[in-house]
């Protein structure tokens, strides 16, 4: 059962993909201009955006923002609202990654992903909720991960930040689906992109970013709340999350010796 209205078509849908820079977001930039959606691109850097649109589309609308930045949000939100009039699919996939374990917990890099990761999609939020409540009608995709289903070592940081966001999506999909707006939450597991070559260990159920994107976007068009993929990888996930503590620690110990975490 569908828990938000499907999208079965994204031919001249309008779209604000935010974190479009690289990674996934750039993958799924691709994938959406092949769909015939009409983009609008952000990301702190327009050099890259402005790369990827002259490779893929000509109509492509870049904005640049900074989602750490309420100035820069509400400018972007304004341009963004003024260019497409309405939106149909507000898509935020930016995010920071730094590994974090006790040993090298600060601060300031703890900051840096809290803006980025939670308060970043709440305050693009804070501008676009007006517009979608008075359209009732779009959706609201905002990625998170399997690091926020449960603790993991070296996401003593990251891993919260992502447990926020599957929190905060659930709340807003009780507060927006009863006046037909959708709300999805994405949570990929291991995915092969800039941010996560940073790590030091094999990362298990590797998947590119072009797989990522068909991902989301499938789950788009079947309407679900959760869009989790790989899915051999993060009903694993999901299952140790149920565990009892003592059960839960043992196994992630016992896996991570096997992938020399």
């Amino acid at each position: 059962m569908s828990l938000n209205q499907p999208i079965s078509d994204f031919k001249n849908k309008n779209i604000w993909l935010i974190g479009a820079s690289s990674g996934i977001g750039a993958a799924c930039a691709k994938w959406f201009f092949a769909q015939g959606a009409n983009l609008v691109l952000s990301a702190r850097r327009t050099e890259p955006l402005e790369a990827l649109a002259k490779g893929v589309s000509n109509s492509a609308y870049i904005v640049p923002i900074d989602v750490c930045d309420q100035q820069s949000i509400a400018q972007a939100s304004k341009e963004v609202l003024t260019h497409l009039k309405r939106i149909d699919l507000l898509l935020f996939v930016s995010g920071v990654y730094e590994p974090v374990q006790a040993n090298t917990l600060n601060y300031l890099t703890a900051k840096k992903m809290i803006d980025t990761n939670l308060l970043g999609p709440i305050s693009v939020l804070e501008q676009l909720l007006p517009t979608f409540l008075a359209q009732q009608s779009g959706h609201i995709a905002i990625v998170g991960s399997v690091a926020g289903y449960s603790g993991l070592p070296k996401s003593l940081v990251y891993g919260p930040t992502k447990a926020a966001i599957l929190n905060f999506a659930e709340s807003l999909y009780m507060d927006l689906s009863p006046q037909g707006i959708g709300v999805h939450v994405i949570c990929p597991g291991f995915v092969s992109t800039p941010a996560t070559a940073i790590n030091d260990f094999k990362m298990p159920a590797l998947i590119s970013a072009d797989e990522a994107a068909k991902c989301i976007g499938q789950g788009l068009i079947n309407g679900d709340f959760e869009i989790h993929f790989p899915k051999a990888f993060t009903f694993i996930m999901k299952t140790l999350r149920i565990l009892p503590s003592s059960w839960y620690f043992k196994i992630v110990e016992k896996g991570m010796k096997k992938i020399d975490y």
